[in-house]
């Protein structure tokens, strides 16, 4: 398994070419060699490839716009094969995060189509998961295990959030196991609490037991541990992505 950084983390940083360049560069000197783009400004694909090419770094996974890989699937796919990356991601359910029963059977009557096709040319659909997933519907049965079963193993790939299920009250471990062969790539996100408020953390800062998890991730076949998060409390989001960066070495990651 590999460390890499989620770009999301650092959005604010990112929000033109030259910021996002520069910021490509200070996530592979702090040791990356892994990322996720996400949340940053518009990019052509032949220009990530270079700059990715220029500092050493692989992206292992996107989150893309859901109107394009609902209506133009090749075209993603082979958006995504210049920069060399086969995981196209979906960051949370179409219509936003105020899930409903409505909102999942849109999303399976959508999507279903796109990621058999993307299967077919090479590529992978990946799910990211908040905590609204983890709601039952109307039939007592969570909204999670709708979408586990709407979608064949090899068409749906889940970006796990540690930190959103924990904040859910459920056990991040656990639902790795139960999600083997699916969770090529995790969102590695500590929870701290502060007073009565859930805040994220970087990893090893806060209270989730992450040899535990790592544990259950490579057991369950993950490949990129990627390190998100989305609200650094005024600290600088590089130092964060160091802080979780050291914490993973020292438990043998690299």
């Amino acid at each position: 398994m590999k460390i890499g950084a989620q770009f999301y983390t650092l959005r604010d940083k990112a929000t033109n070419l030259d910021d996002f360049a520069e910021s490509l560069k200070r996530v592979a000197d702090i040791g990356y060699t892994e990322v996720q783009i996400s949340g940053v400004c518009k990019y052509e694909p032949e220009w990530l490839k270079e700059n990715l090419d220029k500092n050493g770094l692989k992206c292992v996974l996107t989150h893309w716009s859901t109107d394009e890989i609902r209506d133009k699937p090749i075209e993603v796919v082979n958006a995504h094969k210049i920069f060399d990356c086969k995981n196209i991601g979906i960051g949370c359910m179409p219509g936003g995060l105020e899930l409903g029963e409505t909102h999942l059977i849109s999303f399976i009557e959508n999507f279903t189509g796109p990621a058999k096709i993307l299967h077919d040319n090479g590529a992978k659909l990946f799910y990211h998961n908040h905590d609204m997933e983890f709601r039952k519907c109307a039939d007592g049965d969570m909204i999670i295990n709708k979408i586990l079963e709407a979608f064949p193993k090899e068409h749906l790939g889940m970006t796990f959030d540690t930190y959103w299920a924990e904040f859910a009250g459920q056990s991040a471990s656990e639902w790795i196991e139960k999600m083997k062969g699916r969770v090529e790539c995790i969102h590695l996100k500590d929870l701290l609490t502060v007073g009565e408020e859930k805040r994220m953390a970087p990893v090893g800062y806060g209270e989730l037991d992450f040899e535990k998890i790592i544990a259950s991730a490579s057991d369950a076949g993950a490949k990129s541990l990627l390190v998100e998060q989305d609200h650094t409390y005024g600290e600088d989001p590089f130092e964060c992505l160091k802080k979780s960066y050291k914490y993973l070495k020292s438990l043998g990651l690299n």
